[in-house]
């Protein structure tokens, strides 16, 4: 990993302590091992997406960035405005990495 990515990691994890504990505090449902749906069950996907909703507010970012990560505008539309859909792992690392290169001010 790198120090960019785990620094961008740690900062999350800061600012999510930050908030109240309570916030964070993820829902027990009786069925184990199922796939997280995005919610209150989902604390840290929620503050990612805050702020991915900041850093694409302008017209065409969100294009940008689904064509950074493969995708189409429409599942990027998904997990950031519906809320209805996450994204796998591996996009969510590319995810933060994205967002560390963004505000170092490197072009993305």
């Amino acid at each position: 990993m790198s120090p960019e990515l785990g620094a961008a990691i740690d900062e999350a994890a800061a600012n999510m302590l930050k908030q109240p504990q309570k916030s964070l505090r993820v829902v027990k449902t009786s069925r184990h091992g199922r796939t997280l749906r995005p919610g209150k069950e989902t604390p840290l996907w929620n503050a990612l997406r805050k702020d991915l909703r900041v850093l694409t507010a302008r017209h065409g970012d969100q294009a940008k960035l689904a064509r950074l990560l493969g995708l189409d505008r429409q599942q990027i539309n998904a997990f950031l405005k519906s809320g209805s859909r996450m994204p796998d792992a591996e996009r969510t690392l590319q995810l933060l990495a994205w967002i560390q290169a963004h505000r170092q001010g490197e072009a993305v």
